[in-house]
């Protein structure tokens, strides 16, 4: 059985962008967030990413998805398996079919921002476990935890590193309200990236071929396309820079030139200096006794903690108390 529940439309999208971008773009120094690199483009650009050699963090998380699924399945007896932030759920299959073996499974709920690539994954994961209930949610994982269905025991997956685009007042308020949907004894399973050589984090973040670069300027596309604006896509080169104090990477998009942009859907006209330098990422990096103790102070214990063999990526499972 399959459902898909939406409480993110069209207009809400289109409503939070405008936002977005008027206060990104009229503040010092300028920024933009992160979600809006997704449409569809910027999606099979991401998935592009993920295969390159320099991008560490899929491969790494795949690797102790693979080896610790069973023993997840195991120690949690999930029924409920939710994932926030779906995608193509591709890596969440591992546990699904973890939880399926140990007999435990019953629904699966993912929820996503894109609607449509919601219902795709949908359709994929309903044609290859039959008899699983399938209960997506169109939605945004800041403002829609408490619409989760599901029976108790859930396991809620939030993988990819995707909470180090969260500044830290953000991620603390994300990790209580996931608390908030839970039972004590229920879980969550965190993916975070880890802190390592600056070498390699700048690497994956500035591959060599160009992609992240392509993916960073998607979002001025987006702009261009939503808002009417008339961003001079080309004009803007692609930076990523370790911050060392805050242990995170930041993307930035540099002016090459000075640029007046007209942005009609918002009514605003901004200027650009030659040089100017527009935040549109960050991608927090994590030590193990960061991610304890923000998980405690949201009312999670740290439970297990794996990392790949290299020790790039970690996985933690958080127990709700």
């Amino acid at each position: 059985m399959t459902q898909v529940d939406t409480y993110l439309t069209a207009d809400d999208a289109a409503t939070a962008l405008r936002s977005d971008a008027e206060r990104g773009l009229t503040s010092t120094p300028k920024w933009l967030p992160p979600k809006w690199f997704y449409d569809a483009r910027g999606s099979e650009l991401f998935e592009d990413i993920t295969r390159l050699p320099e991008y560490y963090p899929t491969r790494a998380e795949r690797e102790i998805l693979g080896a610790r699924a069973a023993g997840i399945a195991a120690h949690t007896g999930a029924q409920t398996l939710v994932e926030l932030g779906s995608g193509s759920s591709e890596k969440t299959r591992l546990l699904l079919d973890a939880l399926r073996d140990n007999g435990s499974l019953r629904t699966f709920v993912p929820l996503d921002v894109s609607g449509t690539a919601l219902r795709e994954a949908v359709e994929a994961i309903d044609a290859d476990y039959p008899g699983l209930t399938i209960h997506g949610v169109v939605g945004d994982f800041t403002e829609h935890l408490s619409r989760l269905p599901g029976e108790q025991p859930r396991l809620v997956a939030f993988l990819g590193g995707t909470i180090g685009n969260l500044l830290p007042a953000e991620r603390a308020g994300f990790l209580h309200s996931v608390r908030d949907v839970l039972q004590p004894g229920e879980w969550l399973l965190l993916g975070t990236d880890l802190v390592k050589d600056e070498g390699t984090l700048v690497a994956a973040y500035d591959d060599a071929a160009g992609v992240t670069a392509e993916f960073n300027r998607n979002v001025l596309r987006v702009l261009n396309r939503e808002l009417g604006a008339d961003f001079d896509v080309e004009a803007f080169t692609h930076r990523a820079v370790w911050d060392a104090e805050n242990e995170w990477i930041e993307m930035r998009l540099v002016a090459t030139r000075a640029m007046h942009v007209r942005v009609p859907g918002i009514g605003l006209e901004v200027d650009f200096a030659e040089g100017e330098q527009m935040r549109t990422e960050i991608s927090a990096k994590f030590r193990r006794d960061k991610v304890a103790t923000e998980l405690e102070a949201a009312g999670f214990v740290l439970d297990q903690w794996w990392t790949d063999e290299a020790g790039r990526f970690a996985l933690s499972l958080a127990r709700a108390v």
